[in-house]
């Protein structure tokens, strides 16, 4: 199985730890294919491509990929726009949500029928989840 991880980069890297451990697990069950977005070294400044070459290169990535798995408690306009194309090519999604971590979840991804949302609080939570879902 190919997954393609979505965390927020440009949005904020305070949750970099956080995505790594969710790495690590998702790669029990498959291939991450964006394996970066865990990177110590990520900053939110990005990569050192140009914003076209990471649309593409992305995009490919998520078109290759058999599912994608969002940790969307930190708000990102890359991790939604992932989110549509992702329901719109048909692919299953999960998206987790931390409820505790003071941010509102956007109505868009709340209330749409096309994805998975589950909320955890901590990493046992996190990784009965990913099993459930990806088993």
């Amino acid at each position: 199985m190919k997954i393609y991880f979505a965390g927020a980069i440009r949005g904020g890297r305070d949750d970099q730890a956080l995505y790594l451990k969710i790495i690590e697990e998702l790669s029990e069950y498959g291939t991450v294919l964006t394996e970066h977005i865990g990177a110590a070294d990520l900053t939110s400044s990005g990569e050192a491509l140009s914003d076209a070459q990471i649309h593409e290169r992305d995009l490919s990535w998520l078109r290759e990929a058999d599912r994608l798995v969002a940790e969307v408690t930190t708000p990102s306009l890359g991790v939604g726009y992932e989110i549509g194309k992702a329901t719109e090519w048909g692919k299953p999604v999960l998206c987790l949500y931390r409820p505790d971590a003071g941010r509102s979840l956007s109505a868009m991804i709340a209330g749409s029928a096309a994805v998975t949302l589950r909320e955890y609080r901590t990493p046992a939570e996190l990784k009965k989840i990913l099993e459930e879902y990806l088993r």
